[in-house]
């Protein structure tokens, strides 16, 4: 699944705001934040965006290890945003 991602940007660019608003009218965007705040965005070879709630260096050191488990010290500030 991480080879279909192209890029990860910080959710406040403005390239990001720019991709999130063509996306959202192509109905290709899919919120993964589940009310959260959004932190990055995810972009797909398939040009569908992904907003996520965790940091873009957080994404980056999960698709480095290829790891898919929830550290601690990020679902404790995840809750604690709730």
């Amino acid at each position: 699944m991480t080879s279909r991602v192209v890029t990860i940007i910080h959710a406040d660019s403005a390239s990001a705001r720019r991709l999130r608003s063509e996306a959202k009218s192509n109905g290709h965007l899919v919120d993964a934040t589940n009310g959260r705040k959004t932190r990055s965005v995810i972009l797909t070879d398939t040009n569908h965006l992904i907003l996520s709630s965790l940091k873009v260096e957080s994404l980056a050191r999960r698709i480095e290890a290829d790891d898919n488990s929830l550290p601690a010290l990020e679902e404790e500030s995840l809750e604690s945003e709730s």
